[in-house]
């Protein structure tokens, strides 16, 4: 059996975090069963979820769960995709990824309001006379690591014009498909849905929200995407 390490949901997200979202999809693509762990933070081989345990292997990393996911249960998650389709696919999985995805990141974590609502929840099992230092040490680090990754250099509003090129791009690839490469779900579609799916949560204060559901064609794919691997979840507040 394979186990999936998860933070859990927050507010209507299917879970926190969107890497996390895309390793449960790509599980469900695969048509493989699991069970899903809410403690395992402070195990993870590589400081941060998702991982899985299949069978006693360790896989962390939601790309190296695919390429297990791949070589052990001989799954094509890009079946049907030419050698040039699936480039552009792999191309845009990591614009995402290495891109919109820090726009959310600081959209999340920089801006007090937003860290109010989401964020500082993972730090409610502290306790609590250090819970504000623990948040604020996290939250410098997470500042640092945005301004490594280079968006974190940028003012608000420079970081969304970027992320909202992005979000125009995506809009303008799926076009009248179904999903973002075809009418059939790929590999890309697992984090193009997970971060968007997180950008649009109405739950925060963020002019993406606005960008994204300008957009009818990615308003639609969102609820299919939804509707198709996550029919039952109703996301809620993370708990302690």
């Amino acid at each position: 059996m394979i186990i999936l390490y998860k933070f859990g949901p927050m507010h209507s997200l299917i879970d926190a975090s969107p890497f996390v979202v895309k390793a449960e999809i790509m599980l469900k693509m695969a048509g493989l069963e699991y069970e899903a762990d809410y403690d395992g933070f402070n195990k993870a081989p590589k400081g941060k979820l998702p991982y899985i345990n299949d069978d006693g292997k360790v896989i962390a990393d939601s790309v190296f769960i695919r390429m297990h996911i791949e070589d052990k249960y001989k799954f094509d998650f890009d079946a049907g995709l030419d050698e040039r389709q699936r480039g552009i696919a792999w191309a845009i999985e990591k614009m995402v990824e290495d891109h919109l995805y820090w726009a959310m990141v600081r959209e999340r974590w920089l801006e007090d309001d937003n860290f109010n609502k989401g964020p500082r929840a993972f730090f409610d099992k502290a306790p609590a006379l250090i819970r504000p230092l623990i948040a604020a040490m996290v939250q410098k680090k997470v500042r640092k690591n945005l301004y490594g990754q280079g968006l974190g250099r940028h003012s608000r509003t420079e970081a969304n014009i970027l992320a909202g090129r992005a979000v125009d791009a995506l809009a303008a690839i799926l076009g009248k498909r179904q999903f973002i490469m075809s009418d059939q779900p790929c590999g890309a579609d697992a984090m193009v849905f997970a971060n968007l799916a997180s950008m649009a949560e109405p739950a925060f204060n963020s002019p993406m929200i606005d960008r994204i559901n300008s957009h009818a064609n990615l308003e639609a794919y969102l609820k299919r995407m939804k509707q198709r691997y996550f029919p039952d979840v109703q996301g809620k507040l993370l708990k302690k």
